[in-house]
C-alpha cells in the first residue's frame, strides 16, 4: 500500500533534506548568524536532558545580550552553568559577559561624572542608576547618588513659536551655551525643533542665577494730558489703557487641534491613536513641518514597543515605515535590522514545522516569505527546491 507520506520521509533522509532549527536558537544564514544546526542529522552524540535545558538557556541567554539585556543575560548564563556545571560554553559565556557588563559600567559612572563637572545633576542621576541596572551593588554608582547628586528644582515652560534651546537658557541661565541641560534633562531627540504649546521643564544649575519667573513691570504713574488745540478731537491720556479697538496681547500661538490630540496620546503612549491623528492633520496639510517631526517620534517610539514585546512583524511594519522617511533616525537601522531577522527567523522555523506535517505548499509559503525579506537566505532557497521536488514526485505517483 502505497502512502504520500512515504515519499516525505524519503526526502527528509536524502542529502538535501530541510534544515531545521533548535529551539529558541534562530537559524543559519550564509552572513554566519549564530544557532544554525547541521544539515546532516546524527553525525554527533543525542544531549542528555540536563544538557538540552542547558542548552535552552544559553539560547536564551545569548538572545538578551543581542537586545542589550545584559542582566538578565548574566543571571540565564549563571543558571545554565547550575544546570549543567561541566558547560564549557556556559561558563565562557558568563565570563565574557562579565567582562562587558563591567566596561559599560564603568563607562556609565564617566558619564555621570562628565555630567556633574556639566552641573547637569538630571542628566549625572540617570547614567549612575544605569550603572546600578546592571551592577546593583556597585558601590562607586551608591555612593556619587547618596553623596555627589542634588536634587533639582525645575519649572514648567510652555515653548512658543521661535523658541530654542539656546534662547531658552539665555533666558533663564543668562547663557546660550546651556541649552544642553534642557536638552538633557527633557531627554530630547538630537537637533530638536521645539513645538509650540509642548512644556519643557528647565531645571535650576546649581552655582547660577537661576530667572524663576518674567520679572514684573510696575506700571507708570500717569501724566498730566495736554491741553487740546482747539477744534481737535480729544485723544486718549499718556499712560491711560488702550482702547477697546487695539487691544494689546501677548498670547501663544494657536495650536492645530490634532497636533495637540496627537501630542497628548504620545504622551499617553497610544502610539495608534496618535500616529491616526497625525495621518489626518498630514493629509490636509502635508508640508506641517511640526506633524511630520511628531510623527517620527510616533513610530519611532511605537516600534519599539513593538518590538520589547516581541511584536516582531508589527515592529518590522512600523519601522519600515520611519525608514522611508528618514532613514537615519536615530539608531533606526540597527532596530530595523534586529526586527527583520526575528521575522526571518519565525517565518522560516514556521515553514519547517510545516513541511515535518507533510503540508509542503503551506511550508513553501513560509520560506518564500523569507526570501521576500532575505532574498540570499540559502536554507530556505534550497528548503523551496527540496519541496517542490517532493511535491512533483507525490504528483506523478498519484497519476500512475
Amino acid at each position: 500500500m502505497r502512502r504520500p507520506a512515504a515519499w516525505v520521509v524519503l526526502g527528509l533522509l536524502a542529502g538535501g533534506c530541510a534544515t531545521a532549527a533548535p529551539d529558541g536558537a534562530g537559524t543559519a544564514t550564509p552572513s554566519g548568524r549564530p544557532g544554525a544546526a547541521p544539515a546532516a542529522a546524527g553525525a554527533s552524540r543525542p544531549l542528555s536532558p540536563r544538557q538540552e535545558l542547558a542548552a535552552k538557556h544559553r539560547a536564551e541567554s545569548e538572545r538578551l545580550e543581542r537586545e542589550g539585556e545584559l542582566r538578565r543575560a548574566l543571571d540565564l548564563w549563571k543558571i545554565a552553568r547550575v544546570i549543567d556545571k561541566d558547560d564549557a560554553a556556559a561558563r565562557e559565556g558568563q565570563t565574557k559577559l562579565e567582562g562587558r557588563i563591567e566596561g559599560a559600567v564603568a563607562q556609565r559612572i564617566q558619564e555621570g561624572r562628565a555630567a556633574l563637572q556639566r552641573s547637569s545633576h538630571v542628566e549625572a542621576r540617570r547614567r549612575f542608576l544605569a550603572a546600578l541596572a546592571m551592577d546593583p551593588f556597585n558601590r562607586i554608582a551608591f555612593d556619587a547618588l547618596q553623596n555627589d547628586v542634588r536634587e533639582v528644582e525645575s519649572i514648567p515652560h510652555t515653548v512658543r513659536a521661535g523658541d530654542t534651546l539656546a534662547t531658552l537658557a539665555q533666558r533663564y541661565y543668562g547663557d546660550r551655551l546651556r541649552g544642553e541641560v534642557i536638552w538633557e534633562t527633557n531627554q530630547l531627540p538630537p537637533n530638536p525643533r521645539l513645538v509650540a504649546g509642548t512644556t519643557l521643564k528647565i531645571p535650576e544649575i546649581p552655582g547660577l542665577p537661576f530667572l524663576r519667573a518674567e520679572p514684573r513691570r510696575e506700571p507708570l504713574p500717569p501724566l498730566a494730558a495736554p491741553a487740546p488745540a482747539p477744534g481737535a478731537t480729544p485723544g486718549p491720556a499718556p499712560g491711560s489703557p488702550p482702547s477697546r479697538s487695539e487691544p494689546v496681547r501677548d498670547e501663544p500661538p494657536e495650536v492645530n487641534p490634532l497636533l495637540a490630540d496627537a501630542r497628548d496620546a504620545l504622551e499617553r503612549k497610544e502610539y495608534p491613536a496618535a500616529l491616526a491623528g497625525l495621518d489626518r492633520l498630514l493629509a490636509s496639510t502635508p508640508s506641517d513641518r511640526e506633524g511630520q517631526d511628531l510623527r517620527k517620534v510616533a513610530l519611532y517610539q511605537y516600534g519599539k514597543v513593538q518590538f520589547d514585546q516581541r511584536q516582531y512583524e508589527e515592529s518590522y511594519r512600523t519601522l519600515t515605515q520611519l525608514a522611508k522617511i528618514q532613514p537615519g533616525y536615530e539608531d533606526l537601522p540597527r532596530l530595523l535590522q534586529q526586527s527583520k531577522a526575528r521575522v526571518v527567523d519565525k517565518h522560516y522555523s514556521e515553514g519547517i514545522k510545516l513541511y515535518r506535517d507533510e503540508k509542503l505548499k503551506e511550508a513553501i509559503r513560509e520560506w518564500q516569505v523569507v526570501l521576500e525579506l532575505e532574498p540570499a537566505h540559502a536554507n530556505a532557497k534550497k528548503n523551496i527546491e527540496q519541496a517542490e521536488r517532493l511535491l512533483k514526485g507525490l504528483e506523478q505517483r498519484k497519476k500512475k
